[in-house]
């Protein structure tokens, strides 16, 4: 697997994460479109595989092709540049400012909505045939998901946007790991493998995930779901970024910087 030791593999994070500052801004827009269509496509073979097996635990597993097909490529994800580009700003890296950490995000957020979006309107046309018969089983499903996971925390007030929150901040626990996991090796079966179980993980058990929503609840308002755009909005997407943004940050980013990269001296015992 050419397995890096995590204060190698940590060091490449700090890396990648001050490459995507200086990356052109055409360039970060291209990639960042590429990765929203890709995952959204994946969104679309993960419920298909659910719908007509009735087994959610196959379309989990098979759901990070996708993530992994758009990481191979050096695609990128928002829940990837909020983990990564803090941490060349912490490392202090020439010319890395808050400012500009939060431009990539904000670049990399229009390129993947616009992806996501368009991937969006294409399976729209293609479950309906163009909008001319009724919306099929997968169609279906995936409007529903919209329903739930808007109305469905809305009916909880608060707590349902800070459970919407909390799972956002697990879900890119898990997205950042397979992010880390693209780094852990020089093979791409090591890549793939390593990539593969956090994402199973994070799909499976319903995180939130900005991106795959920016793609799920579109599709959902164009097939007729029964929730409204604000409401996608503020009781989905806000929560949504803000838990993913935490997440990635606090539970990947500086555990791992923080251990590897500013490691303690080792203890003195007598």
């Amino acid at each position: 697997m050419s397995y890096l030791e995590p204060a190698e593999f940590v060091t490449k994070m700090v890396d990648s994460g001050e490459s995507k500052i200086y990356m052109g801004r055409r360039d970060t827009v291209i990639r960042a479109y590429m990765a929203g269509a890709i995952l959204a496509l994946a969104v679309v073979f993960a419920v298909t595989i659910t719908v007509q097996t009735g087994n959610a635990l196959l379309g989990a597993v098979l759901f990070p092709v996708g993530f992994c097909m758009l990481y191979l490529m050096k695609f990128d994800l928002l829940t990837g540049v909020f983990m990564l580009t803090p941490l060349a700003w912490l490392d202090g890296r020439p010319g890395v400012t808050l400012p500009r950490v939060l431009e990539n995000w904000g670049l990399v957020f229009i390129g993947n909505l616009a992806g996501a979006l368009t991937v969006a309107f294409i399976m729209a046309v293609n479950f309906t045939y163009g909008f001319d018969v009724p919306v099929n089983e997968v169609g279906q499903t995936i409007a529903h998901v919209g329903e739930g996971r808007t109305i469905g925390y809305k009916e909880h007030g608060f707590g349902g946007w800070m459970t919407l929150f909390i799972r956002g901040c697990l879900c890119n626990w898990m997205v950042s790991m397979g992010v880390v996991g693209a780094m852990v090796s020089t093979s791409a079966t090591g890549k793939i493998a390593a990539m593969w179980m956090p994402i199973m993980v994070f799909f499976y058990l319903g995180f939130e995930h900005s991106v795959v929503n920016m793609f799920l609840f579109p599709l959902g308002l164009i097939l007729g779901g029964g929730f409204t755009l604000g409401d996608y909005i503020f009781w989905n997407e806000i929560p949504t970024v803000l838990g993913n943004i935490v997440g990635g940050i606090s539970l990947t980013g500086l555990t791992l910087y923080s251990t590897h990269v500013r490691t303690q001296p080792k203890r003195q015992i007598l």
